[in-house]
């Protein structure tokens, strides 16, 4: 009986024993593997998500086979695998990016600098020397005038207008223009044109200058052989003008291919809280485009300013140069309009003679209006006017055949122009223009009244203008002139004017 007893005990023990080590077993591999519980809540997590995705199938193809039930019977019917297909892509696809995520991902990834072609690109010192803009800009017209060539000649008196019945090329530009480094930029314009009298081939250099972009203190040197930054029109390059002509005033002053020549301007930005820009400028006073200075002896052939002889005068000293001023300002009078507002001043010495010298001096003004709902930057409304006037100081001449005093030759005048952009590629415009002066014209024009360059004129010009593309124009233009030097005193022309451009064109300033 007690042995029975001991076996009852001891297998009691063996199994209290057993239970025992199988729990403390358990607790220790619980408290060694915390993962587990981690592991098993994840497991669950993806039946689940596993789960949804099977009930979005079912449904996806419980739709899919209600749509081929409602196909007509022609149609091809669309296969589930495809349904399926898309429907895991779908489900599987990202979330959307939130806000926060986008500004992540910017910060941390560096910035793209955008790729530009370059025709040309070398290593040189360290630096890369890179030609980045090349364009070719084309300017035809044709046209009639109830005057004859000859007279219509000196009625368009810019080198680049319509002056021909029939056909004119008024200007063909090659463009290129590049960063040279991180302070310079370079630009450089070859004009290609036709005399529309005798169809020569005429190949010039309008402009090659560089500008500096480092400069501190707001300050800008430009340098080179350009156009004098005189008021609006001058800077400009045929195909930047509205109209096909260049204002009668400009002619005049400025001659037929603008005021250009070799010298430095330097620009200060000023601190003002609008856009205010100080301009001084040297350049030389000799040559052909320097008409109302030093000039050349063959311009004086065609156009002598008031008739009078030209004298050849040399470089003698710093008086000798041309010197300009400008102050332009700019600034937005409302959220749809901006106004610009320039005056400019000229001095420098003229061919009359060593004591002769000229003042130019003018004002300009620009208003553009376009809406806040534009569609390409129409509709639009632009109005611009200048005027501007010369004192040309004439030293007295005389030879074995004449002899003339001492005179101040003052020619004025102004122009005022304004275009509508109606409709999207389309726009049309109205020009004003009066030029008028004081002093005789002498010898070959024998009174002012008959020099076409100095006698009272008055022209009006109605613009339609169509652009299909940035690219490409066309333009028809009406001229309606009345001069003192005119036979009856007026004139009617109508030129059609086409321009395309391809390329880069670099931007023209503002």
């Amino acid at each position: 009986m007690r042995s029975l007893s001991t076996k009852r005990l001891g297998l009691m023990t063996m199994i209290s024993l057993t239970a025992l080590m199988i729990g403390t077993g358990a607790t220790w591999a619980q408290g060694k593997n915390p993962e587990l519980e981690a592991l098993r809540k994840e497991i669950e997590e993806l039946r689940r998500r596993d789960a949804e995705k099977q009930m979005k199938l079912e449904e996806l193809q419980r739709q899919v086979e209600a749509m081929r039930s409602q196909l007509p019977a022609m149609a091809k019917p669309v296969t589930s695998e495809v349904a399926l297909d898309q429907a895991l892509k779908d489900i599987e696809a990202p979330s959307p990016e939130s806000a926060l995520d986008k500004a992540v991902r910017a910060l941390e990834t560096p910035a793209l600098q955008p790729i530009t072609p370059d025709l040309f690109s070398r290593q040189a010192g360290g630096t890369t020397f890179r030609l980045i803009d090349l364009s070719l800009d084309g300017l035809f017209a044709a046209g009639t005038s109830t005057k004859r060539e000859a007279t219509l000649r000196d009625l368009q008196g810019g080198d680049h207008d319509p002056r021909k019945r029939g056909f004119t090329v008024q200007n063909v530009e090659l463009s290129l223009a590049g960063a040279v480094d991180p302070y310079l930029t370079g630009e450089a314009h070859i004009v290609y044109k036709i005399d529309p009298e005798v169809g020569d081939t005429h190949i010039e250099l309008e402009e090659a200058f560089f500008t500096t972009q480092a400069l501190p203190y707001g300050l800008q040197l430009k340098g080179g052989h350009f156009f004098t930054e005189f008021g609006q029109i001058n800077p400009q390059h045929p195909h930047q003008w509205h109209w096909m002509d260049q204002p009668v005033i400009n002619s005049r002053l400025f001659g037929p291919d603008g005021m250009r020549a070799p010298g430095v301007r330097l620009g200060w930005l000023t601190p003002l809280p609008w856009y205010s820009e100080l301009q001084v400028g040297v350049q030389n006073a000799n040559g052909e485009t320097m008409s109302s200075f030093l000039a050349n002896e063959e311009f004086f052939e065609e156009r002598p300013i008031g008739g009078r002889p030209f004298v050849e005068r040399d470089v003698r000293n710093l008086g000798d140069l041309t010197y300009l001023t400008r102050w332009v300002n700019s600034w937005n009078v409302s959220e749809t309009v901006t106004t610009k507002f320039g005056a400019s001043g000229l001095f420098g010495a003229n061919a009359t003679g060593s004591d002769g010298h000229t003042r130019i001096y003018g004002a300009d003004l620009k208003l553009t209006w376009r809406p806040m709902a534009n569609f390409r930057g129409w509709p639009f409304f632009l109005w611009q006017s200048e005027a501007m006037g010369r004192d040309y100081v004439a030293d007295r001449f005389s030879d074995d055949t004449i002899s003339l005093p001492r005179k101040t030759l003052r020619d004025w005048g102004f122009y005022t122009q304004a275009l509508y952009g109606f409709s999207y590629g389309w726009a049309a415009g109205l020009r004003y223009e009066y030029a008028s002066g004081t002093g005789a014209s002498v010898l070959v024009y024998d009174g002012r009244q008959n020099d076409p360059f100095r006698d009272d004129r008055h022209r009006i010009s109605p613009l339609l203008a169509w652009q299909p593309s940035e690219f490409s124009r066309i333009r028809l233009q009406y001229n309606y002139d009345r001069a003192d030097h005119l036979q009856h005193h007026d004139a009617h022309s109508v030129w059609l004017g086409v321009e395309f451009m391809y390329g880069a064109h670099a931007a023209h300033k503002y």
